[in-house]
C-alpha cells in the first residue's frame, strides 16, 4: 500500500514540471480525430441537386427524436432531388441531439453527415433548432440552385449515377 502512494505521488510530482498544454482558443483550434462526430450538414450532387430524398430514415434511427423531416413530391418543373420526394423540412434540435451517428449510418443516399465543427452555442432554445437553410451545403460552382427545371429526356443527365459500393 505504501509503494501504490509513493507511486501515485511520484506521477503528481513528475507531471508539476511538464509544461501545461494550452490553446489560444478561438485563434488556435483544437484538431479533432478523424472519427469526430459534430454539427451536421446536408450533402448536394455536384449539379446542385440535394441528395435527401425526405424518406425520414434519419428520424427514425434518431434515439433522442431530434430529428424532423417532413417530405413533399418533386414535379418536373420543380426539382429538388432525384427521387419522387424531397425534404421540404428538416429540422434538427441540436440541444436533444446526442451526436451518435446513427442519422448517418441510416441514410440510404448519404445526404446527412456529421462534421468536425465542435463551435455550438446558442443563447436561445429557439437558436438551437437548425433548419434545412441552415444544413444544407452551398451549390458548387458547376452547379445550379434547387429547384431545377428537368425537361423530358434531360432527367437522366440531371441525376448522378450511383456508385457500387465495393
Amino acid at each position: 500500500m505504501l509503494a501504490a502512494l509513493l507511486k501515485g505521488l511520484w506521477t503528481t510530482l513528475r507531471s508539476m514540471f511538464e509544461p501545461p498544454v494550452t490553446y489560444q482558443y478561438p485563434e488556435v483550434k483544437r484538431p479533432v480525430r478523424d472519427r469526430y462526430k459534430g454539427r451536421h450538414y446536408l450533402q448536394r450532387y455536384d449539379n446542385g441537386l440535394e441528395k435527401c430524398i425526405g424518406c425520414s430514415l434519419c428520424a427514425v434511427a434518431c434515439p433522442a427524436d431530434a430529428i424532423f423531416v417532413e417530405s413533399s413530391e418533386n414535379t418536373d418543373e420543380n426539382r429538388y432531388s432525384p427521387g419522387e420526394r424531397y425534404a421540404s423540412t428538416y429540422e434538427i434540435n441540436m440541444l436533444r441531439c446526442i451526436f451518435c451517428g446513427y442519422c448517418e449510418d441510416a441514410c440510404p443516399t448519404e445526404a446527412i453527415v456529421l462534421g468536425h465543427n465542435y463551435e455550438l452555442s446558442f443563447t436561445n432554445r429557439r437558436d438551437a433548432i437548425y433548419t434545412k437553410d441552415m444544413l444544407i451545403n452551398p451549390v458548387s460552382i458547376a452547379g445550379q440552385p434547387t429547384p431545377m427545371k428537368v425537361e423530358a429526356g434531360q432527367f437522366d443527365r440531371a441525376i448522378p449515377e450511383m456508385e457500387d459500393p465495393k
